[in-house]
């Protein structure tokens, strides 16, 4: 029954081109049509009627004419000079200071793991010879040598996304080379914002050029890409949940040695507390104690090497032979299977390995780098070097190695001093965790959430008031279950890895697309790197009953939500593409659109980048009058970090002039704040409206000319155009002028001081959001799993997240609704 009601709404709202014509007529049938599904969006080429083919080789020869880049007519100017901070000339002392900024930010989880490294390793095997614990250290060596040196402070960090890193830069580096987004509303404009920055595979390299085809022409290579990137991007929010839980319980596991009577209920309890305590305090933003976040780390890992120092002399200096990675087959040899399963904890002494580069966008590359090379590792060796040398007097204090190596009398600072670095470690995997979110719901990947800046000097902050509890109920649960450290770093171990895996994947891609590196080359990265991955991986899996489920439940929930609500979202923008108004119906309507045309501005928000949207009809039947001028406005997110005000709009006219209709592409990248508020975003787009208009109008001016002129009276050079009425885009200072003759008097032409009146006119009276509150449903005929995912999985995300109004920062005062119902 409830379908059979909603076909009807879906059959009312195909008819209402004909009630339009109706009302408009009288009565009567109309030829008018709706354009149908066969149309594709993004490749949708602009009306041409007007267009004059008389010109011949006159005007080849007056005006070089670029290549057509996107069906609007003017776009945004360009900025000049580069883009982002990552691109500036930095002094050694900036980059210093930022290297030791990073140390707050970037290490705090890597720091952290020599509280639990061994703890975990000798659960597995047992100390029963030297062999144990220098194969345990070479291997801890090696892994951190090989995987965070060499990977991804040499390698990794070079395949950023103009400074920007992690999971979806990776994705949205590769989407720019190659058109693998789903949701097809790509623009040839897009890649002239200055981030784009593509050098497209040159025609000699074939295999890239065979790669990009491939990729782009195959739906099941596209799909498998995405999945990849949602399940990296699932296992780092799963790191955001087990990251505080390992490493809150791990620092206060100190102190059940330290006070008696102190178990395993208090070391849960006050677990608890604080994990409470450090997510009820995510909303006050963490600006205000950034500052301390360095200086903190920086004692944490000035501790870490001085206590590892202290206990290498005093203990047995000869654990440095470890270096020699014999030991490692010697330890296999002798432990053989435990060994292996002790793969599990080893793995941890590279756990934050990946923010590194997820993290990039807030320092430079060679900041991380040389914080690592110098600072971080050198530390981390010294610690684990030092730990070693215990354990080969005291092979007992295994379970406790950390806090037993302390020296007397240092216990409590630097137990303090731990338990500040585990709570910077957790808030920094929190805060990755909303970033991650963001990007997700920028590549229309996650449903709507709320998002709060709580800086107004750094964008990346941000607080998710719905992840942040979810991610404490789930942290609370996870301590309260498991109540060991040892079963959290089982879990912990298959998050990490698997984050690591999907990163090697990605960038061999961007080697053989992008790079277009030697393909032995790229295969040894992936050969070589992706082993070392692999064997972790199958010793981390081999402890799924006893705690690694955990990270693979978290993923696999993620990677639901956001698949459907991305499948969802591309079924529902395709619906909008095969319902879009015809410019014959358009025409038939008139300028009136059937209705009275009062003063104002209407700004009809959709998902198009082209066409007429069908909201736009049940608007004219619904109310008595509409604006005299519309901007059919889509808010879209293109694959760059970030797009610059200059480049914010592109503009294209909707039918003849006397209509005042226009769309308008408002382009945000996946790292952008929307913050503006609905005055600023008012004014910036009718400032934008105006150069359109004007430029329009010189554009056609310059034709006119052309059209009289002399063959030989002019002579001009190459400049830089866009659109198919050559506009310039950046005029450079020696550009030649054309002749007055030619260009006409554009500052006199009366329509457009008539269209720019009626415009100041229109925004005097006022701006009107007029938003389509639609509901997506499958069509009865559609398979079993398809209606339960769009009608009910689908249907409860939409329904349970913001709501256009709150996503697009519009005032509710000046909002007008209409239902619509999308059928996939």
């Amino acid at each position: 029954m409830e379908e059979d009601g909603i076909e009807e709404i879906s059959s009312n709202s195909s008819s209402i081109s004909a009630r339009l014509l109706r009302r408009r007529s009288g009565g009567g049938d109309s030829g008018s049509r709706w354009v149908d599904g066969s149309e594709v969006d993004s490749e949708s080429p602009p009306d041409d009627e007007n267009r004059s083919d008389g010109y011949g080789s006159l005007r080849r020869r007056l005006v070089k004419k670029a290549k057509r880049v996107d069906s609007f007519d003017v776009e945004a100017m360009a900025i000049s000079g580069a883009h982002g901070p990552h691109n500036k000339e930095v002094s050694i002392w900036q980059t210093l200071g930022l290297a030791f900024q990073t140390l707050g930010v970037v290490y705090g989880d890597m720091g952290t793991s020599p509280l639990y490294v061994f703890t975990d390793v000798f659960a597995k095997v047992k100390i029963e010879s030297d062999v144990d614990v220098l194969g345990a250290l070479s291997l801890v060596i090696y892994t951190i040598a090989l995987v965070p040196l060499a990977k991804y402070v040499f390698i990794v960090l070079k395949a950023n996304d103009n400074g920007e890193g992690g999971t979806f830069a990776l994705y949205s580096l590769i989407c720019r080379y190659a058109k693998i987004n789903l949701l097809p509303n790509h623009q040839q404009a897009d890649e002239r914002i200055s981030s784009f920055r593509l050098k497209l595979p040159t025609p000699e390299l074939e295999r890239a050029l065979k790669i990009k085809e491939k990729l782009e022409h195959n739906s099941f290579y596209k799909t498998l890409l995405l999945l990849l990137v949602l399940m990296g991007t699932s296992m780092i929010i799963g790191d955001g949940i087990l990251t505080p839980a390992i490493s809150v319980m791990s620092a206060v596991s100190g102190l059940e040695g330290k006070i008696q009577g102190f178990g395993t209920g208090a070391l849960v309890t006050v677990s608890v507390v604080i994990l409470v305590g450090l997510f009820g305090i995510q909303r006050f933003g963490t600006s205000k104690v950034g500052l301390t976040f360095a200086p903190c780390l920086a004692l944490w890992f000035f501790s870490l090497g001085s206590i590892g120092l202290y206990n290498l002399i005093k203990h047995n200096i000869s654990v440095v032979k470890a270096i020699n990675p014999m030991y490692i087959y010697f330890f296999f040899k002798k432990n053989s299977f435990t060994a292996w399963s002790s793969l599990g904890g080893c793995v941890l002494c590279i756990t934050g390995a990946e923010a590194m580069f997820a993290d990039l966008g807030h320092f430079s590359v060679p900041a991380i780098q040389i914080a690592f090379s110098f600072v971080v590792f050198p530390c981390l060796l010294l610690a684990y070097m030092g730990q070693a040398a215990y354990l080969m007097k005291y092979p007992d204090s295994a379970s406790r190695i950390f806090y037993d190596s302390i020296p007397d009398g240092l216990f409590w600072p630097v137990f303090l001093v731990a338990t500040l670095a585990a709570v910077i470690a957790s808030q920094a995997m929190i805060s990755a965790s909303f970033s991650c979110i963001k990007q997700s719901m920028a590549l229309g990947c996650f449903p709507r959430l709320k998002i709060i800046h709580t800086s107004r000097k750094f964008m990346g902050q941000i607080y998710i008031p719905v992840i942040n509890w979810f991610l404490m109920i789930m942290c609370v649960l996870v301590v309260a279950t498991f109540q060991s450290t040892t079963d959290i770093a089982n879990a912990y171990g298959i998050a990490e890895v698997g984050v690591m895996m999907v990163s090697t994947t990605l960038v061999t891609l961007v080697m053989l697309l992008i790079w277009q590196t030697n393909v032995l080359i790229a295969l040894s990265f992936l050969i070589f790197f992706g082993s070392i991955e692999l064997l972790y991986m199958s010793a981390v899996l081999s402890k799924i009953t006893e705690g690694g489920w955990l990270p693979l439940a978290f993923a696999s929930f993620f990677l639901c939500v956001m698949y459907i609500w991305n499948y969802g979202s591309v079924l529902k923008y395709q619906s909008e593409v095969r319902s879009k108004i015809s410019m014959d119906f358009m025409n038939d309507l008139g300028s009136t659109l059937g209705t009275v045309r009062v003063p104002g501005i209407g700004l009809l928000y959709n998902e198009l980048v082209h066409g007429v949207p069908s909201v736009l009809g049940q608007f004219l039947l619904d109310l008595p009058a509409i604006h005299s001028t519309l901007v059919f406005v889509c808010i879209k997110y293109v694959p760059v970090p970030v797009v610059s005000q200059e480049e914010r709009f592109l503009f294209r006219r909707i039918c003849p002039k006397d209509y005042h209709m226009f769309q308008c592409v408002a382009r945000y990248g996946y790292k952008d704040v929307r913050k503006e508020d609905h005055r600023a975003f008012e004014q910036l787009l009718v400032e934008s409206l105006e150069k359109f208009m004007r430029k329009e109008a010189q554009e056609l001016a310059l034709e006119s000319g052309i059209d009289d002129l002399d063959f030989d009276s002019v002579s001009v050079g190459q400049r830089s155009y866009s659109g198919e009425l050559s506009v310039p885009l950046i005029q450079p200072d020696d550009e030649p002028v054309l002749p007055s003759s030619v260009m006409g008097p554009i500052d006199e032409d009366p329509s457009l001081e008539y269209e720019l009146s009626a415009l100041r006119e229109a925004t005097e009276s006022g701006f009107t959001y007029l938003l389509g509150h639609g509901s997506v449903r499958a069509k009865k005929d559609s398979f079993f799993l398809k209606k339960l995912v769009i009608n009910y999985f689908y249907s409860f995300l939409r329904n349970n997240c913001r709501g256009g109004a709150a996503t697009m920062k519009v005032p509710h005062m000046n909002i007008i609704q209409v239902g619509m119902t999308y059928m996939v």
